[in-house]
């Protein structure tokens, strides 16, 4: 019975630690959330990664909002299981330490709790595969594409092409620290930006022409492998105009840091008239769609 005692001493001295370390754990994250708040305001809702950005990105499409709103839901139910569990610690620890439960209880099984136990957690899992599984169906694939965007990923760098508006075709390079412009992004700026119309279901297109990549844009909520010999298929549907940045998120050989995704997201009307100048700007451009490996390697090379 000693032994059994100490053994339980034991247990509540490590829960007594444990919920000591969750307590100040959340309680460092609260005050780091009201202070990051606090200090970035409005300026965290952009559309690129700020600097002790916290939070998701401002959603620019129906999926990015989809899967926000999804995330909420996640956070609350995590939230609130770790408060329960905190809370059953902290009943523990005042109810059956030594002082309080000298004779500890011998109990070793109870029907009621354990099937508790095991029906809660099924039925948690199933609140959240039903919506989880609503928005995978979402994110998928439209069904009434009004244009198509194939991307192709290279070591390292991006080319496009645009088969619905006359088989327009470039590719996309880092701008190297030299070529910047005031106000452009190191690492997110590239020569020639994607253009795509707002409001328009967007399919987009991915494969590569070596090893894998990843194409994704955070306030678009997209990110999709790029396989080679394979062609992967998701869409997007921008809601605003403006630019915004992503990268390769598929580690792709020692210059996959450098492979920034820019699009320039306009209204129709300014999107018509930018086919009309990339139908010549880039009928004349001798490496376009494969052929900007040297330009890069130039680039790092300065």
């Amino acid at each position: 019975m000693d032994k059994y005692v100490i053994r339980m001493a034991g247990a509540v001295d490590s829960a007594r630690r444990l919920a000591a370390g969750w307590i100040v754990a959340w309680g460092t994250a609260a005050l780091l959330g009201v202070t990051g708040l606090a200090t970035l305001g409005s300026a965290a809702r952009a559309a690129e990664p700020l600097p002790w950005q916290m939070g998701l990105q401002p959603p620019a499409s129906p999926t990015m909002a989809s899967i926000e709103s999804f995330h909420t839901l996640l956070l609350w139910v995590i939230t609130i299981i770790t408060i329960f569990v905190l809370g059953l610690l902290v009943y523990v620890m005042v109810k059956f330490n030594e002082k309080a439960n000298p004779t500890p209880s011998q109990t070793t099984h109870n029907t009621m709790v354990e099937v508790l136990w095991t029906v809660i957690p099924i039925v948690i899992l199933v609140a959240i595969a039903v919506p989880s599984f609503k928005l995978l169906y979402f994110t998928d694939k439209t069904t009434n594409a009004e244009m198509t965007l194939k991307i192709t990923g290279h070591q390292w760098y991006w080319s496009y092409e645009y088969p619905d508006q006359g088989d327009i075709k470039f590719d996309s390079n880092m701008l190297s620290d030299k070529e910047l412009k005031p106000g452009q992004r190191r690492l997110l700026e590239v020569d020639n930006r994607i253009v795509l119309p707002i409001g328009t279901n967007i399919r987009l297109l991915m494969t590569s022409a070596d090893v894998i990549h990843a194409w994704r844009i955070n306030a678009f909520g997209v990110m999709k492998d790029a396989v080679p010999g394979r062609l992967g298929e998701t869409w997007v549907r921008i809601d605003r105009e403006g630019v915004y940045y992503g990268q390769c998120s598929e580690l792709c050989g020692v210059n996959h840091a450098f492979m920034p995704i820019a699009v320039e997201a306009v209204s129709k009307e300014k999107f018509a008239a930018w086919v009309v100048d990339a139908k010549k700007k880039f009928a004349s451009a001798p490496d376009a769609a494969g052929g900007g490996a040297p330009q890069l390697a130039q680039k790092k090379a300065d």
